[in-house]
């Protein structure tokens, strides 16, 4: 079907709204000095720090994911409509709403963080709090992807299994956790990029410790104030990252 021209025009707006930050971004960045900003000691660490915390959260991700979206794609239960925004609800909250609400969950004085630091234990402000403030944010985005191709499965695959004799634990290992094995690297791709690209909510509830919670975009951010040039090499690593995760996401639904 022939399109009308007018499409054309308003798409090639589009593209150059979309571009035009891209390109304002490169033309900033140091290029004859990236290599020296890249690997000074503080982005090495922050990097470094990025890398461990967002692949944690990925792993979390995918243990408590692949149960989750089951339950949302097959479960048929009172309730499940309130399980769906709940799981929804870290894509729209604001990031400094997320790290208030995981403040007031897991901090000294919160629901459960109380508890814990009468025996000892203060998440809040530490390592471990980056690491479940990148879970909050990103295990939504592996939900959805694995919910959605659960949802498109042939109902009948597993049917022929269970009639084969196996347990429904074992055909949801063997038969449909295979089935829908591209949607699960695909949503663990997206669950890195979002976890590694997190800012508010990481800032509100685990601060910005150099070597324990000031992870890159942090970095980037105070940088940004004391040396710009090295913020514009670090946000240009992170736009590399996110280009490799659209590619390879797009490859794999290809």
């Amino acid at each position: 079907m022939p399109l009308p021209p007018w499409l054309a025009v308003v798409a090639g707006l589009v593209v150059i709204l979309l571009f035009l930050p891209i390109l304002g971004l490169c033309s900033s960045v140091p290029w004859m000095s990236l290599g020296r900003l890249l690997f000074s000691d503080s982005s090495l660490i922050a990097l470094w720090l990025s890398i461990r915390t967002a692949a944690a959260a990925t792993i979390l991700s995918i243990s408590l994911g692949l149960p989750l979206a089951t339950l949302l794609a097959k479960g048929k239960f009172r309730g499940i409509v309130v399980l769906r925004t709940l799981v929804l609800l870290p894509l729209v909250l604001p990031p400094v709403v997320s790290g208030l609400a995981l403040l007031e969950a897991f901090g000294r004085h919160g629901l459960v963080g109380r508890p814990l630091a009468a025996i000892g234990i203060d998440v809040a402000f530490s390592t471990v709090a980056v690491v479940i403030a990148m879970t909050f944010v990103s295990l939504p985005f592996f939900v959805l992807t694995v919910t959605s191709a659960l949802e498109s499965m042939d109902p009948r695959v597993e049917q022929v299994a269970m009639t084969l004799g196996a347990p429904p634990s074992r055909v949801w290992w063997t038969v449909t956790l295979p089935s829908v094995r591209r949607a699960v690297a695909a949503g663990a791709v997206l669950a890195f990029a979002r976890a590694l690209g997190e800012f508010g909510a990481t800032l509100t509830f685990a601060g910005s410790l150099p070597g324990v919670t000031r992870t890159l975009p942090l970095e980037i951010y105070l940088q940004r104030e004391v040396n710009p040039q090295v913020s514009m090499a670090l946000s240009l690593l992170l736009m590399v990252i996110a280009v490799a995760v659209v590619v390879g996401v797009h490859g794999r639904h290809r």
